[in-house]
Order: C-alpha cells, then sequence, then structure tokens
C-alpha cells in the first residue's frame, strides 16, 4: 500500500494521483479531518494507494462512493480551511 499526498493549487482540491477504483471512503461532507488523515483508498494495477489530506480542516463536496471509476486528476473533494479560509 502506498500513501499519496492529495495535493490541489493551495485551494484544498484534493484529485486522484491515478486512475482506478475508490475501495473505501473513510470521510463524509462536513467532517474536521487533520493534515495526513485517510480520505480514501484508490486501488491501480491491484496496488492500494491511501489519498490523505493535503492540510487540517473540513471536508466538502466529496464527489466519489465506493466502486466508482475514477481518472488521474478528477477533482475528489475538498478540504477547506477551518472557518472557510
Amino acid at each position: 500500500m502506498s500513501v499519496e499526498h492529495a495535493g490541489g493549487a493551495g485551494n484544498g482540491a484534493v484529485v486522484s494521483p491515478m486512475q482506478g477504483t475508490v475501495l473505501k471512503v473513510a470521510v463524509g461532507d462536513g467532517d474536521a479531518v487533520g493534515e495526513g488523515d485517510l480520505l480514501l483508498v484508490v486501488e491501480a494495477m491491484k496496488m492500494e494507494n491511501e489519498i490523505v489530506a493535503p492540510r487540517a480542516g473540513v471536508v466538502s463536496g466529496l464527489a466519489v462512493t465506493v466502486g466508482a471509476g475514477v481518472s488521474s486528476g478528477q477533482l475528489l473533494c475538498v478540504v477547506a480551511e477551518p472557518g472557510g479560509k
């Protein structure tokens, strides 16, 4: 299993680093997370890749469910800074 540090353009966007299938969704909209907390697990080429929070904040716009196929660069969710910044 590898860990992928989800990145965005500093706006908290969490995008898939590879094409694959969502095996696990560990958070929901409105959940508070810390930097490095597990958000999702995406399977690609029989390897499980943990997608972790790029920063502490609140999850919003969760756009995937277990079993969904995702493309490289696809928006998975947003981790907004606490207080809406």
